[in-house]
């Protein structure tokens, strides 16, 4: 029988989720070459979408001009109906019965206000057929619980994302000078403007501490998406701090400088299914400051200091106590170090397998 990979991905942005199936894509390539057998496996996606993943054992073609949830629906349904079909990225066509979709977090369901009319409507209705009519993986026990007790998702399997692609990345330091940043006198945050991710209360805690205030990096998210420009301490949506500095999106070049010497990560999430950037700092040497919600401590153990994300107060003790203490920055890089080494895109990818085998 032949495996289908929906590559709709490759029309997106890259984001956490789009990052995850790009790295189990590789590492499910990595395995099939070594064994050279078994099923046949193919990657598509729509015309004239760039297939640009660097797979030896896995097809890639092109199939259908339509895009987004109708190409999914109809033309990779198509295409895919006489196989099985492994979707990574929430979504997939409803009407396929030997299907695995990952779905990475429970937010719609929990959190629907964050979400647009439309947008509640398309997901929250797939999340609830996909799992009656196909199975549902996810990347984490925590999201694993969230599914169940939401759209009543059963046998989940869990596929957790990982960090090593960041390893074999050079370093682009030039990125520290246009921002004027010393090495070691900042702090970092990575993540997209969602309000989950609660950049708000971390901007709040730097404002409490003054003239002793670090730098305060923001990697992927405009000032104007963040803040609303009616609060307090804002300007046209923009924060009156100059220890705050938007960077918006860049390379991964540049976000591993920045990770390589920043004094550490502040990751104020209120809400994650996963959280990628903790595991990307600690294989970096860059220790994690957290909220301490679930999911991150799920993710992260011992090898992060934690906080109360609603509380700025909390945010700015986490922030002062790390500074005040270079042993415990020394021993948390060390922990960070062997925390990310639990995790491995080859397993994640071996446990899809194995999820694919039951279908």
């Amino acid at each position: 029988m032949t495996n289908f990979i929906n590559g709709r991905f490759l029309t997106q942005k890259t984001s956490g989720v789009q990052r995850f199936a790009r790295e189990i894509v590789k590492a499910l390539d990595r395995q099939l070459t070594a064994t050279r057998g078994g099923d046949e496996w193919v990657l598509l996606a729509p015309q004239g979408v760039v297939i640009d993943m660097p797979l030896s054992a896995i097809t890639q073609r092109h199939v259908g001009g339509f895009s987004g949830h109708l190409w999914e629906q109809t033309q990779l349904f198509g295409a895919a109906r006489r196989g099985k079909l492994i979707n990574l990225c929430n979504s997939g066509p409803v009407l396929h019965g030997k299907s695995l979709t990952v779905i990475h977090d429970a937010m719609i369901f929990r959190t629907p206000e964050n979400f647009s009319r439309p947008y509640r409507a398309v997901h929250g209705t797939l999340g609830h057929l996909l799992s009656r009519r196909g199975r549902i993986a996810t990347v984490s026990e925590f999201s694993k619980r969230e599914l169940n007790e939401t759209i009543g998702a059963k046998d989940v399997t869990v596929i957790p994302n990982s960090c090593e692609h960041l390893a074999s990345i050079t370093p682009d330091d030039a990125v520290l000078q246009r921002l004027g940043l010393t090495p070691g006198r900042y702090l970092l945050f990575v993540g997209s403007p969602t309000p989950n991710k609660n950049i708000l209360r971390a901007v709040e805690a730097i404002c409490l501490m003054g003239d002793q205030a670090p730098d305060f990096v923001v990697v992927g998210a405009a000032a104007s998406t963040v803040f609303r420009a009616d609060l307090p301490g804002t300007q046209n949506g923009v924060p009156q701090n100059d220890c705050v500095k938007f960077a918006g999106r860049l390379s991964d070049e540049e976000i591993v400088a920045l990770y390589t010497h920043a004094n550490a990560l502040v990751f104020p999430s209120l809400y994650e299914g996963f959280g990628i950037p903790p595991l990307e700092a600690m294989l970096l040497g860059c220790p994690v400051l957290s909220s301490n919600i679930a999911t991150s401590q799920e993710v992260c153990g011992e090898a992060a200091l934690y906080f109360d994300p609603n509380d700025p107060h909390d945010i700015a003790r986490a922030i002062v106590h790390l500074a005040e203490n270079p042993d415990l920055r020394r021993e948390m890089i060390d922990r960070g170090h062997r925390r990310a080494a639990l995790f491995s895109w080859d397993r994640s990818a071996s446990a899809l397998l194995r999820a694919v085998s039951g279908l």
